[in-house]
């Protein structure tokens, strides 16, 4: 696959998995906890990235900060794994969820990333896995897709 298509459709991806949690917090109501709201940061800082590679001469700087927060995101869905695998090891109401919420993006846009659910009520699945468990499985795919296109630049 060309690295620029591939690029356009991780853009796209995350763009697309953005759409699935304001479907999920405003149509469903499950309210993103403060770990959601990271993730949702790290899936559209990949996106912007792999959007702006595709337009690039040179895009190995843009896919590099795909791949970065496709790593971070690895960390934050493996935390919110721990969280539910560990019944009264809450992210609820601490400070990381009153500093997400004062952060500009979150009081100018709050109906995207204000945190307001706790970690562990991201129980519910689809097609057998929670929402954190899809999240680590497209942030893996991602990181592996970024990685593989870095190294097949250098060999070129």
């Amino acid at each position: 696959m060309n690295p620029r298509t591939l690029l356009l459709s991780i853009a796209l991806a995350c763009f697309g998995l953005i759409g699935v949690a304001l479907y999920l917090q405003h149509v469903v109501d499950l309210l993103p906890c403060p770990l959601c709201v990271i993730q949702r940061y790290l899936f559209l800082l990949i996106g912007f990235a792999c959007l702006a590679g595709y337009f690039m001469q040179r895009p190995a700087i843009a896919t590099g900060v795909g791949l970065l927060g496709a790593l971070g995101g690895l960390g934050v869905a493996g935390k919110h794994l721990y969280v539910l695998a560990h019944p009264g090891f809450s992210c609820g109401i601490d400070p990381m969820e009153t500093i997400l919420n004062k952060i500009p993006t979150a009081t100018y846009l709050p109906f995207l990333f204000q945190a307001d659910g706790l970690c562990e009520n991201a129980t519910e699945g689809f097609l057998g896995l929670s929402i954190p468990q899809w999240s680590f499985v497209w942030f893996g795919l991602f990181a592996v897709a970024l990685g593989w296109t870095l190294l097949r630049g250098r060999r070129a």
